[in-house]
């Protein structure tokens, strides 16, 4: 029997079906690596190969726009967020930016960076596991023991970010940009969010933001959290400014090297340099 052929619409989904189908599944990202996958618009093409999906794996809280214009099979369709479809965040303010190749778009009105809570995750690794074992009931037992195991390691997550976190909770912190709400619930995180870009120099307007967004009165640290590695100019700016800057990659797309997890480590490990007063060194 074949393969599963999976197609997803970002990479968290992707690293969990390749985790749960091993050998048993070909699971396809198409997203080039230099855009955001939830601005992308695929080509037509792209949208063929979807079509010819047995499974195409969805996010779920609006991600990925392009799905309401293309016509593709619902009986392949597995909405990952249906299971918690009343825990998804509404967003106050629909701004309109740019940012990467994917050019002006919107964040939309619900917040869709679920996979940054791995509660979350864990309902979407479990949506997965349940359409592919219906999709192959023949290998539910090697499905349920890769699932076990990433669930597992989803669990030893949780707990690593919450020592990290727990160490934070006198640092005033600031975000980058509005994707990290569901970390915010999940960890208990109270910051102002901003609109900025790691690859943009910081303007005047962006300082002003910040002056406003931040409680400059207040005694203690604070730290700016970046979706990627900042421009170093951006780093020694904030640094002036009284401002850490640290990396949480939402890995919303396939990193370079290493996988979800390893990614979501290598978040951790700068979390715990502000900790040890290591915030500020740029990553190479």
């Amino acid at each position: 029997m074949n393969n599963l052929r999976i197609y997803t619409v970002n990479y968290p989904l992707a690293y969990m079906a390749e985790r749960i189908g091993g050998e048993h599944a070909s699971v396809i990202f198409p997203a080039p690596g230099d855009v955001d996958p939830a601005f992308w618009q695929p080509e037509p093409e792209d949208i063929l190969a979807y079509q010819r999906a047995d499974l195409i794996l969805l996010n779920g809280a609006g991600y990925a726009n392009w799905l309401a214009r293309a016509s593709l099979p619902t009986a392949g369709m597995v909405d990952t967020s249906v299971a918690y479809s009343d825990r998804l965040i509404g967003v106050s303010a629909n701004v309109r930016h740019k940012h990467g190749p994917e050019g002006d778009h919107s964040h939309g009105d619900v917040a869709f960076t679920t996979w940054l809570d791995p509660d979350l995750a864990a309902m979407q690794a479990q949506a997965i596991h349940q359409a592919m074992a219906q999709a192959r009931p023949e290998l539910a037992a090697e499905y349920n023991e890769a699932y076990d195991s990433l669930i597992s390691d989803l669990e030893a997550w949780d707990k690593a970010a919450a020592e990290a976190f727990a160490q934070l909770t006198q640092v005033q912190l600031i975000f980058s940009h509005p994707v990290y709400q569901y970390l915010q619930r999940k960890y208990r995180l109270t910051g102002q969010t901003l609109m900025w870009e790691p690859d943009e120099p910081i303007s005047l307007a962006d300082i002003g933001a910040l002056a406003d967004a931040a409680d400059t009165g207040a005694p203690g640290r604070r730290l700016v959290i970046w979706e990627a590695e900042p421009l170093a100019a951006n780093r020694d700016a904030l640094q002036a400014l009284g401002y850490e800057s640290v990396v949480f990659n939402p890995l919303a797309n396939r990193p370079e090297s290493g996988d979800y997890l390893t990614g979501m480590a290598a978040n951790i490990d700068r979390l715990n340099k502000v900790r040890n007063g290591k915030s500020n060194e740029q990553e190479q």
